[in-house]
């Protein structure tokens, strides 16, 4: 479950970057889903430290 977290996360964020990069309008959701996404990337680097 944990590793399905991480592809998630990383697949939000390229979906931002392209979004905020191409120009592309897509409303204040992309940010909730930036949020989301470095969240789940932060736990995932607490949990594999601790």
């Amino acid at each position: 479950m944990g590793n399905l977290l991480y592809v998630i996360a990383v697949i939000l964020v390229i979906i931002w970057a392209i979004s905020f990069l191409g120009g592309f309008y897509t409303g204040g959701i992309i940010h909730v889903l930036l949020v989301i996404a470095i969240v789940a990337i932060l736990l995932k680097v607490i949990r594999g430290a601790a």
